[in-house]
């Protein structure tokens, strides 16, 4: 498989990419992620990873695939994003709590000329935290970097999800097995 280039620096999707074993670089440039009012939410992070994918493009020969993806929580039709301070996080998780959210997570690769866009869902139900749980998860694993402020592959993830539907690498942060796939059939 050729090297590709990943236009995120979330450890997550990092480690997802590393254990598929798909060779990359990693460049990132500072990207707007605001989105046009009234885009349906299934096409908000495709709309996010196109950005992104575009300013490194922008930058490399045209050889060269450039993977971007962004990763949004909706619960109900509001879209949760990152939490900005422990309050706030306490606050998401609070919201979360026995209730089920979808998670989903908008892919773009580009080369040359060509694009492939797509986007993910899983369906996360999570048991009722308490809020020493929630406090608890918040104080010890500081997910301010996170959309709906956790990792279903930390604590909160083994103890207070309840079931998942759809991809579970997904809920890190990249469908992984299906950019594989694209990746393969590109190649």
């Amino acid at each position: 498989m050729e090297r590709i280039v990943l236009a995120s620096q979330s450890p997550r999707r990092k480690q997802l990419l590393e254990w598929a074993e798909v060779p990359f670089d990693v460049i990132v440039r500072p990207t707007d992620e605001s989105y046009p009012p009234g885009l349906d939410i299934s096409e908000v992070p495709v709309h996010i990873a196109r950005g992104k994918a575009q300013l490194v493009r922008e930058e490399l020969s045209h050889d060269r695939l450039v993977l971007a993806a962004d990763t949004i929580v909706v619960l109900g039709d509001r879209i949760i994003g990152k939490p900005v301070d422990r309050d706030d996080a306490i606050r998401i998780l609070s919201d979360l709590s026995g209730q089920q959210h979808k998670v989903i997570t908008g892919v773009v690769m580009i080369k040359g000329s060509q694009e492939v866009a797509f986007s993910d869902t899983t369906a996360v139900d999570f048991h009722e935290l308490t809020a020493d749980q929630i406090a608890f998860y918040v104080d010890k694993y500081k997910p301010y970097d996170k959309a709906g402020a956790y990792a279903i592959q930390e604590w909160i993830g083994v103890v207070g999800i309840r079931t998942i539907k759809g991809d579970f690498y997904n809920v890190m942060g990249l469908p992984v097995s299906r950019v594989v796939q694209t990746l393969e059939s590109w190649s």
